[in-house]
């Protein structure tokens, strides 16, 4: 688990863009649960930064296209998933494994 942010630079339904070894993350806090998740999006490589969160997915700002942020699994298009993160909250610390994806 590498360190990727402190919880109160995540904001309740706010998002951070973050590096861990080497790759460009989003931190999302939505209803107080911690996503992560790649930045680009797997269909264009729109940043999903961008994205509109609401109840845990998150929707590409280019083709609003959605991906469900616990698995990554596109919702509107099967055989599309966005890379997600495990995420662990210590204190005041979000952690992040980038050596793995969510389950």
């Amino acid at each position: 688990m590498q360190f990727a942010a402190k919880l109160t630079e995540v904001p309740l339904w706010g998002k951070k863009l973050v590096t861990v070894n080497g790759e460009e993350v989003v931190l999302i806090n939505d209803k107080a649960t911690i996503f992560a998740c790649e930045n680009y999006c797997p269909h264009q490589g729109s940043p999903m930064l961008g994205g509109i969160v609401k109840n845990g997915v998150i929707s590409c700002p280019r083709h609003g296209w959605h991906y469900d942020l616990a698995s990554g699994a596109s919702t509107d298009h099967p055989g599309y998933t966005l890379k997600t993160y495990r995420v662990e909250v210590v204190g005041d610390d979000i952690m992040i494994d980038t050596a793995a994806e969510s389950d």
